[in-house]
Formats: structure tokens, sequence, C-alpha cells
């Protein structure tokens, strides 16, 4: 059975480095099992840490594939944590504005 998904606002407030599961697995949706298999495959989409017998994974690393963190451009959604009714993740989260960028002109 697999446990109901993080909110943005849960994942915002996470400590610098987080277990496997059921943080990681949580935020990605993943099952337990399937967790665990994707990580001792080298597969899942952020590096995992090992700690003596534990698997952790770094928060920021954990927000940058989830897109919640501005990317180095000055790109990304403008997140705030706080409490949201339900898994409603649209209303504590909306997208940054676009950043305009030149093109480099032939002379």
């Amino acid at each position: 059975m697999t446990a109901p998904a993080l909110t943005i606002a849960e994942i915002l407030g996470l400590p610098a480095v987080v277990p496997l599961w059921p943080t990681v697995g949580r935020a990605l949706s993943l099952a337990e099992s399937t967790t665990y298999q994707l990580a001792s495959e080298g597969r899942l989409p952020i590096e995992v840490i090992r700690l003596g017998r534990r698997r952790v994974a770094r928060t920021v690393d954990l927000h940058r594939f989830l897109g919640l963190v501005p990317e180095e451009n000055g790109t990304g959604p403008a997140c705030e944590a706080g409490p949201t009714a339900g898994n409603d993740e649209g209303a504590a989260c909306e997208a940054a504005p676009p950043v305009e960028q030149s093109s480099p002109t032939a002379k």
C-alpha cells in the first residue's frame, strides 16, 4: 500500500537530508519497495547517500527535481511553505515570471 503523497508545504519544511523511505518515496509518489529497488539500481532521479545502513538524500536535490527551487538563471516557481487545505498544491506554489534573455549577435 502506498502512503499518501507529501504536499509542497511538507516538502519545503524538510531538514537538510531526509530518509529514502518514507520521505523521498512519498514525495515521488512511489511505493516503499519501488523506492528501494530504484535506489539499488541507481535509477532514482536524485542522488542517494549511504550512511551506514541508512540511505538518505539531500533535500535540495529533491527540491530541484520537483522544481521547487529557482534555477540558476532566476526562473522557477515561487513557493511558500505554509498550511494548505488537503493536497491542493496549486494554492501554495505559482510559477515565477519568465526572465528575458538577449541573444548574442554576430559581428
